[in-house]
């Protein structure tokens, strides 16, 4: 079986309903925040890639037909970008004395 959600009597949900209750959710534990199924699969892609996932197996987990369609996910947040150049960049390093 591929369906990752079950309703209580075992069948698959159906994506607005599954989207429905997430939205609700959301809006209950964060009445001024926006939630939905598809903010989670970005956010679950996004993080997979932002900790090395390689994005082929992303891609597949998706399932995208094309990888390009993955790429959007690629997006750096500026945070990472942040880190990302606080370690590496030459500029930050201590120099030799």
């Amino acid at each position: 079986m591929d369906t990752l959600f079950l309703t209580v009597s075992g069948r698959c949900f159906a994506r607005d309903v599954l989207s429905r209750m997430v939205t609700a959710y959301v809006a209950a534990g964060a009445p001024d925040k926006h939630g939905s199924c598809h903010l989670f699969r970005h956010t679950t892609a996004t993080l997979m890639l932002e900790a090395g996932a390689d994005v082929r197996y992303v891609s597949e987990m998706l399932g995208h037909r094309k990888l390009e369609t993955t790429m959007i996910y690629t997006r750096v947040s500026v945070a990472k970008l942040r880190e990302v150049h606080a370690a590496t960049h030459p500029a930050e390093r201590p120099q030799p004395s």
